[in-house]
């Protein structure tokens, strides 16, 4: 049977349940979900990322509250003082988003539909490895979190830049699971890895290229001399949900695959 009042502190759980046919069970939904659209209509929002309505919450008498890792830590642990059962997730991998499907779908006594989904979201990166398999080159790819400071992305990101067919200028800070030990101390690397590609994703406002060209030095970086600024909408990449695996990862690929035909 399992929870039948779940409030939902982040967006993927909410678009993980309604995929799953269980979106009854859904009594609150964070302010910032945007997928599927329909739940922005239903759902009371009741939380942020950094905050959350505990009153609200408490007023909705969840039996379940979900949340993401220790940016929810405070929530969670006001809740959980409340009498709220409370689950945090802290998958930071494309692995770990098809295998957070899993549990969650167990969670709540939806196990097959759930493994079906999961193996589904798993076929559709497999598709786009292949495809990636088969470009002529792989450029080089600087993703941006954030602009003040500059932050680079987090794992899952990087995985799936490198499931498009690009390969990320800075791996070895994908690792970081917190956002500030991935700013960069200097703008200067960027340069130094010259990527071919710069992907924006500035969470909450809208990438600007033209401010990211005009940073000194940056002009000698081939993906600005060569015009190949590209924003991804961050509710497609920057929510470890279905939805990075998804349309996130195909508009990658898409501007990778768009180099590559370009670049030969």
């Amino acid at each position: 049977m399992g929870p039948q009042r779940i409030v939902c502190l982040t967006e993927e759980p909410t678009e993980t349940l309604y995929a799953l046919g269980e979106q009854h069970r859904i009594v609150g939904i964070s302010g910032f979900t945007v997928r599927p659209p329909q739940a922005r209509k239903e759902k009371p929002k009741v939380s942020a990322f950094t905050s959350a309505k505990i009153d609200e919450i408490l007023k909705l008498k969840p039996d379940l509250a979900i949340g993401f890792s220790d940016i929810q830590a405070d929530i969670a642990a006001e809740l959980v003082r409340q009498g709220i059962e409370v689950w945090i997730s802290n998958h930071r991998s494309v692995d770990g988003i098809v295998d957070y499907v899993r549990r969650l779908g167990a969670l709540v006594g939806a196990a097959s539909r759930a493994n079906d989904y999961a193996d589904a979201l798993q076929r559709g990166l497999d598709e786009v490895r292949a495809q990636a398999a088969r470009l002529p080159r792989r450029p080089t790819v600087y993703f941006e979190e954030w602009d003040e400071p500059q932050i680079t992305g987090i794992r899952w990101v990087s995985e799936l830049v490198g499931i498009a067919g690009g390969d990320d200028v800075f791996p070895e800070l994908a690792q970081e699971s917190l956002a500030k030990h991935r700013i960069l101390a200097d703008g200067g690397d960027v340069v130094r890895r010259a990527p071919d590609i710069i992907l924006g994703s500035w969470c909450g406002k809208k990438f600007r290229p033209d401010k990211v060209a005009a940073r000194p030095g940056w002009d000698a970086i081939p993906a600005v001399r060569d015009g190949e600024l590209h924003e991804i909408k961050s509710p497609l990449i920057l929510q470890p949900g279905p939805a990075a695996l998804t349309e996130g990862l195909r508009a990658i690929a898409a501007i990778v695959q768009a180099w590559a035909v370009r670049r030969g």
